[in-house]
């Protein structure tokens, strides 16, 4: 193994991914009965409490709880955006619930550029084969790829998150294209959480395969479209000058 100043991989540099894995690996194990819709229905009424008694604290509070479930891959991140709703509405909800979400990928993201990223694109800019070409698509259509991988519903949250840092993206782009990417399903998930009381009275379970339904998911997928457009474009000019 390098050492830091040659450019290679340290421990110092892996740590932070190191302690991600192995909070993510602790959490599915021992957090898994507690970041669920169970356990918000049964303290629905003591949240609610809470959150009229000390508005300002309950909102700090969720948004840390969602930034620590994002940051660490922790089960429960539906069931937090549902919380979001749930106790604060569609709006302030939906605008906590996408900037938590936000933050904890930047951290997430960080920890894996800090660790893996920076050697892995240096070895994949410096490649001939496969690995630069794939390099060389990625940077010349890199908002487009970044915004796909938010709006698809088909990309897991945690890949979008740490494949971005492996390719090095730049920290600015990761950011606005997350926030931007993740407003939909954001909104979307607040919307259902902002209407969960009236589910409780009725004893039922929220659908959080909603964002499925063709109301919601064309819309989406019209989004999907509009970002892939510059690579469409960029493939027909290449093959004209050829």
């Amino acid at each position: 193994m390098k050492n830091e100043s040659s450019g290679g991989l340290s421990l110092k540099k892996l740590l932070p991914l190191a302690v991600i894995a192995l909070v993510a690996i602790a959490g599915s194990i021992y957090l898994r009965d507690y970041l669920t819709f169970d356990a918000l229905r049964e303290n629905r009424a003591a949240l609610l409490a809470w959150r009229d008694a000390n508005f300002a604290l309950a909102a700090l509070g969720f948004v840390a709880v969602y930034v620590v479930i994002v940051a660490f891959s922790l089960p429960g991140a539906a069931v937090a955006s549902l919380t979001g709703g749930f106790l604060f509405g569609l709006f302030p909800g939906a605008l906590f619930n996408i900037g938590a979400a936000t933050i904890g990928a930047t951290l997430i993201f960080m920890a894996a550029r800090m660790g893996l990223g920076e050697y892995l694109s240096r070895k994949m800019e410096g490649s001939e084969g496969v690995a630069g070409k794939i390099k060389h698509g990625l940077d010349e259509n890199e908002v487009s790829f970044l915004l796909l991988m938010r709006l698809v519903p088909a990309f897991p949250f945690f890949v979008a998150n740490l494949v971005p840092a492996l390719v090095g993206t730049r920290l600015t782009r990761f950011v606005w294209t997350t926030f931007v990417g993740i407003i939909p399903g954001g909104i979307v998930y607040t919307w259902v959480g902002s209407g969960l009381g009236e589910v409780f009275a009725r004893g039922e379970s929220p659908n959080l395969g909603i964002i499925f339904e063709p109301q919601i998911l064309l819309p989406i997928l019209a989004l999907c479209a509009l970002s892939a457009l510059p690579v469409i474009l960029k493939l027909f000019r290449k093959k004209e000058t050829a």
